[in-house]
């Protein structure tokens, strides 16, 4: 399962788990391999991204994804899926419904932050929505021993936010993904769909998932450990007078 990750520029977790920083906003996708199913943590801010990271997946593995979990409903996390042709899509409880009205909103977001109007015309008409949605807590079995968790802590930095937690294999540590709930390449951003009386929760709750000794991947930035998501949760808590 191991492959060269850095060949394609991707940055090895782990066993059979890689991650990409994309170009431009720096919103990571994160790859995790079993014996069996292919999972893909977001699909990128545009269609042309999503081509790109399906044949970069191809590549890397040798075979198709055949699932996608959205961490969140904002452009730069979901424009891509459509380039996966068959695959199984997990959201949070709620975003099927919310992505298939909102086609337009992504579209004015994804141009106003710098993508050509024609591009994020075909992403955003081509926008695939969730067919299966999280309510709580849902384990994913991608073969061969290869169990991830998918967790629903939205609302929080957005309307609807997706965490999975991959345990460890092979005495290597968890990886939890984290969306846009922990931030590292910048402050983390509150937009109008933010419920910010609720976000440090949503850190407390990763924690738990993840443990001391898991790796942190946040939607923007380098991978942090279990200290930075507490110090980001405290700051949060402070900047929204959170108790």
């Amino acid at each position: 399962m191991d492959v060269a990750w850095e060949d394609f520029g991707w940055e090895r977790l782990g066993n059979g788990v890689g991650r990409r920083r994309l170009p431009g906003w720096d919103a990571t996708v994160v790859l995790v391999a079993g014996a069996e199913g292919v999972l893909l943590y977001d699909t990128g801010a545009t269609l042309r991204e999503g081509v790109e990271l399906r044949r970069q997946a191809e590549a890397l593995l040798g075979r198709r994804v055949t699932h996608i979990a959205l961490s969140h409903p904002h452009f730069d996390h979901v424009l891509g899926t459509a380039a996966f042709a068959g695959v199984q899509v997990y959201g949070s409880a709620g975003l099927t419904a919310l992505l298939r009205d909102g086609g337009q909103g992504l579209y004015g977001d994804a141009v106003r932050q710098g993508v050509p109007e024609d591009e994020a015309a075909r992403s955003a008409d081509t926008l695939v929505v969730p067919h299966h949605e999280v309510h709580g807590e849902q384990a994913l079995d991608l073969g061969g021993g290869r169990r991830v968790l998918l967790a629903d802590l939205g609302p929080a930095h957005s309307s609807h936010d997706l965490a999975v937690l991959v345990p460890g294999s092979d005495g290597g540590p968890p990886v939890v993904l984290c969306g846009d709930l922990v931030e590292e390449s910048g402050d983390p951003q509150a937009g109008p769909d933010a419920v910010t009386a609720r976000w440090p929760a949503a850190l407390a709750r990763l924690l738990e998932l993840g443990g001391e000794d898991a790796l942190y991947v946040p939607g923007h930035g380098a991978v942090v450990d279990a200290a930075f998501v507490r110090k980001q949760r405290a700051a949060l808590a402070e900047r929204f007078a959170v108790a």
